[in-house]
């Protein structure tokens, strides 16, 4: 396993185990396999997609990420490039949360209650036109399935201001469909487009209601520009209810693919929940009617932003 012996010298100084001293190489196996299946399923892409485009075959993807892969260098490289992260990304557990931001939340689980508000004023004089400004517009996120356009559509019309799907202008920039973007550019392509267009529209619409891919959440910075100058709203419903919008919509694959599209979905929810939790709003579009769950959106927005 010179592979391994190799990656031993590396984690004398990265945190790849909690455990002291270097990891075994069943352990290192294990941890690698979680952290592939960790970051596929953020991206939001299959165990298909993942092999396809770094031209490994499934089943060897699949004993990766079940930690029995014995996999060489070269191939591991195609797999971060399909996955569009670093190759010490894949090492390295998820960064902790700065120390900085947890004397922060120390610092408000001491003020009382009574006082919230008055530093929700404070801060808002700080931050100025800035945060006026993000909260004119709404960015709605969530899987695909979740009700993003149904009910943005009718929030845009309730406030007066336009309606943007990113997908449709990821399409408009790329000059094709979301498919032929994958089929052409792959999953890391897509995103750089994707981050180019919500550039564009940020700069554009002043006033808007938003509703971003479901996937958007897996790119940090693009992600963080998009809490940074709308105010976002989590739309989520239960996993059936994701299922059966989409093959409303005509996606018959999700039929084709039947269990294992239902896995894929749990999983890739599973993976990109604590995401979309740090959203400013979140809001359960399951069950009851579309214009029941709209009006009690549209109430929340209204008690948060007038």
């Amino acid at each position: 396993m010179y592979y391994i012996a190799c990656v031993g010298e590396f984690v004398q100084n990265k945190p790849l185990l909690e455990a002291d001293g270097a990891p075994t190489d069943a352990e290192f196996l294990s941890f690698l396999g979680r952290r592939v299946r960790q970051l596929r399923n953020r991206r939001g892409m299959t165990r298909k997609m993942v092999a396809q485009e770094a031209d490994v075959s499934e089943r060897h993807l699949a004993q990766l990420e079940a930690g029995d892969g014995n996999i060489s260098i070269l191939l591991l490289r195609r797999i971060v490039q399909a996955l569009d992260v670093s190759l010490e990304t894949l090492f390295v557990p998820e960064p902790e949360v700065s120390e900085e931001r947890l004397r922060i939340e120390r610092f408000l689980d001491r003020i009382p209650a009574h006082r919230l508000n008055e530093v929700i004023e404070h801060l808002s004089r700080e931050l100025g036109d800035a945060h006026d400004a993000r909260r004119k517009r709404i960015a709605l996120v969530g899987l695909r399935g979740a009700g993003k356009t149904a009910l943005g559509e009718r929030l845009a019309r309730e406030r007066g201001v336009a309606f943007v799907e990113l997908d449709r202008e990821i399409e408009k920039d790329a000059g094709m469909p979301l498919d032929e973007i994958f089929s052409l550019y792959g999953q890391s392509g897509y995103r750089r487009i994707e981050s180019r267009a919500l550039d564009r529209v940020l700069a554009e619409y002043g006033n808007a209601v938003i509703a971003a891919g479901g996937g958007v959440v897996s790119e940090e910075e693009t992600y963080a520009r998009l809490r940074a100058n709308c105010y976002t709203v989590w739309i989520k419903a239960r996993p059936e209810e994701y299922m059966a919008r989409v093959v409303a919509q005509g996606d018959r694959r999700a039929i084709a693919a039947g269990g294992e599209a239902r896995e894929d979905l749990r999983r890739i929810l599973e993976a990109r929940e604590p995401l979309y939790r740090k959203a400013d709003l979140q809001f359960d579009n399951s069950g009851d009617s579309i214009d029941a769950n709209f009006s009690r959106l549209a109430a929340a927005l209204r008690a948060e932003l007038g």
